[in-house]
């Protein structure tokens, strides 16, 4: 089909190059403006179910002052050390490799 559609472009090299890009612009944009608006309220999700706000007053969500663990900037900073690892990153915990094979 693509070599079809190159094959159809006229005026040589430039010609094609110019309308190939003008091809690909228009698919982009016909997608962009037309389908993917039309399609977006049979999709599953949408942009108003993922919200992204400071203090939303629902108790739980993890804000200061709402009364559960986990909650506030304090929370979010490193004890200790700047990056505090479950594991070692001093020592190579893998075994040695095998000189036999």
């Amino acid at each position: 089909m693509y070599a079809w559609i190159w094959r159809k472009l006229p005026f040589g090299l430039p010609g094609k190059l110019a309308g190939s890009l003008l091809l690909a612009t228009t698919a982009v944009a016909l997608l962009w403006y037309v389908v993917f608006p039309w399609a977006e309220p049979l999709l599953p999700f949408t942009g108003s179910d993922v919200q992204v706000t400071e203090n939303t007053g629902v108790p739980g969500d993890g804000t200061p002052g709402d009364g559960t663990p986990g909650g506030g900037p304090a929370d979010d900073a490193p004890s200790g050390d700047e990056h505090d690892l479950p594991y070692d990153t001093e020592r190579n915990n893998s075994p040695p490799p095998n000189e036999d094979e």
